[in-house]
């Protein structure tokens, strides 16, 4: 089960850095990776703000992801209250 968890992790890590490459300079430091699970992968930002503006980009990231050969998995935006 950890192994799995551990994989998934991984996995999340490497689709964000083959994403960070499309995303407009100004917004890389705020998407960060979250869950990938059987029913898509969440893209966590910190506001609103960069939600819609990422929301935006979702089109070219799927095309980008699917180019670089990752699986097709619905990409969902989250946005992460910041931490305390």
């Amino acid at each position: 089960m950890l192994g799995r968890l551990l994989e998934r992790l991984r996995e999340s890590e490497a689709r964000l850095r083959c994403v960070r490459q499309v995303l407009p300079p100004a917004m890389r430091a705020h998407v960060r990776g979250g869950v990938l699970d059987e029913e898509g992968w969440n893209l966590l930002v910190p506001n609103s703000a960069v939600a819609a503006k990422l929301r935006q980009c979702l089109p070219l990231i799927e095309q980008v992801l699917l180019d670089e050969g990752w699986a097709r998995v619905a990409l969902r935006v989250k946005v992460q209250a910041p931490e305390r």
